[in-house]
């Protein structure tokens, strides 16, 4: 169950806060002015968050890139090319 605490609450009490985070897999979510900024959680439990945050954006662009090749399907690799061309010329402009 997440416990939520003040920074100044924190400051006091680091080392035990710290402790509950890290051996007993607390997390702690640690508000300013009694509006929620940051969580404490265990390393691991960030390094599955970080994984599954990636495995989503992999996710996202697998289906785009599907999207685009079923969009482009009808058309040459030259005339995209020339129309990516056109499109960098275009950005460039100020």
């Amino acid at each position: 169950m997440n416990k939520i605490i003040g920074v100044t609450e924190l400051q006091r009490n680091f080392r035990r806060i710290f402790d509950e985070v890290a051996r007993d897999r607390v997390p702690y979510i640690l508000t300013r002015d009694s509006r929620p900024e940051v969580v404490m959680v265990p390393y691991e439990e960030f390094i599955k968050y970080q994984q599954a945050c990636e495995a989503q954006a992999t996710a996202r662009l697998d289906r785009l890139l599907l999207r685009m090749k079923e969009r482009n399907a009808g058309y040459s690799d030259e005339e995209i090319e020339a129309d990516l061309r056109d499109a960098e010329k275009e950005s460039r402009k100020p």
